[in-house]
Order: structure tokens, then C-alpha cells, then sequence
């Protein structure tokens, strides 16, 4: 009787393929999960129960053509000027894209802000907060807020991010939640946050891009 080796197993190609398909979801996933983990207990819906501090900082979003705040970035504002009213803040730092001569998101949001009764001298413009890595950077190094000094105000679907970009730049901060926005351009929102937020690892823990240093 011939005794023969037994069989070589073959790697099944599925198995192969499920690894490949299933690696880069579980590291989405986990990236996601850290920035909900930093964020937890760092958000408020309730004016009341927001902690003092010294400055909101308010995320710029779209202008649009006529010179109007869009619906998101009006909400935004209207979040911070009700944290100012109610002596939660002293200051409303707005950043946002305004390098261009015909677009000013922070200068559009600052006359709202005192169209609604809120001082000039209570208001810090960012011009060049292009994105939230950049407002976030440029809060700490070129307005010198730091740790426990902010109130971060976005719509809630911003501000794990936010509060986990600005954590990582040396800003630890609470959040304050906007007015959502819905319909078609608030699901487009919800949809685009996803690649901001593993963007928003990458830029942290690997890029670590400079943004700019104008005022």
C-alpha cells in the first residue's frame, strides 16, 4: 500500500477577498468610534446647561450669492449669539473662508451677529479658517485660546469632529448644538461627514498640515 502526502489546501479566493473588503471598513469604523468616544459627554442641547467659558467658536458654512447667510451657517450664528446672551460666553470667534474680495463668510456672520444685538467689540473675525483643521489650529495659535476655554458651535453632525480636531490641536473643548438643517443638502451634509471624519484622523496623526498664518 503507497501512502501519498495529503492534499495542499488551497486558500479559498472569498476568504482572501473578504479580508481585503472587510480591513479598510474596520478601520473606518474604529476612526469613527474614536472621534464619538472623544466627544461623549462634550455635548449640549440646552443653552442652561452649557458650561461658561470664555469664546464660542463659530464654524463658517456657505454664503450665499445675494450676501445671505445660508440656513446651516444662519443657525450656527443664532446658536452662538443665544450662548452670548445668556452670559455663557464673552466673545463669538467666527472662522471661516474669506480670503476672496466677492465671499466673506466671517464678515457676513459678524453683521448678523450685531444686526441682532450683539456688540462689535464682542466679535474675533478668523478669515482663514478654510477648514475645521484650520480653525481649530489657528484658535490656539493665533488667538491663544486653549484647554477648557471654548465652546465649540456647529450642527450636531460637525461637532464629534470638531471637538476631536480641536482636542488633538490643543484645544479641549465643550460643544453647543445649531439648529439641523434638513431636506436634500442636510442629508448631502450627513453623507460628506464621513470621509471628513477619517480626513480629519489623518490630518492629526499622520499629515499634520500647516494652515495659514494670516490674521
Amino acid at each position: 500500500m503507497t501512502c501519498q502526502p495529503p492534499k495542499r489546501r488551497h486558500r479559498r479566493p472569498w476568504l482572501i477577498l473578504t479580508v481585503v473588503l472587510l480591513t479598510p471598513l474596520l478601520c473606518v469604523s474604529l476612526i469613527e468610534l474614536r472621534l464619538f468616544i472623544a466627544a461623549r459627554g462634550a455635548i449640549y442641547h440646552d443653552t442652561d446647561a452649557v458650561p461658561t467659558r470664555r469664546v464660542a467658536i463659530i464654524f463658517g458654512a456657505q454664503v450665499l450669492p445675494e450676501g445671505q447667510l445660508s440656513v446651516a451657517l444662519a443657525h450656527r450664528v443664532d446658536a452662538g449669539i443665544a450662548l452670548y446672551r445668556a452670559g455663557k460666553v464673552a466673545q463669538l470667534l467666527m472662522t471661516g473662508d474669506s480670503r476672496e474680495e466677492n465671499y466673506d463668510e466671517t464678515g457676513t456672520m459678524r453683521d448678523y451677529a450685531i444686526e441682532r444685538g450683539v456688540p462689535a467689540s464682542a466679535i474675533l473675525l478668523d478669515p482663514a479658517g478654510l477648514r475645521t483643521y484650520d480653525s481649530c489650529y489657528r484658535a490656539r495659535s493665533i488667538f491663544g485660546i486653549g484647554d477648557n476655554e471654548a465652546i465649540l458651535v456647529t450642527q450636531e453632525y460637525h461637532l464629534p469632529r470638531a471637538i476631536y480636531t480641536c482636542a488633538g490641536l490643543g484645544v479641549r473643548a465643550s460643544g453647543y448644538v445649531a439648529a439641523p438643517f434638513g431636506g436634500p443638502r442636510g442629508q448631502e451634509a450627513d453623507l460628506r461627514e464621513h470621509p471628513a471624519r477619517w480626513l480629519a484622523w489623518w490630518q492629526l496623526n499622520v499629515s499634520h498640515p500647516t494652515p495659514p498664518t494670516v490674521r
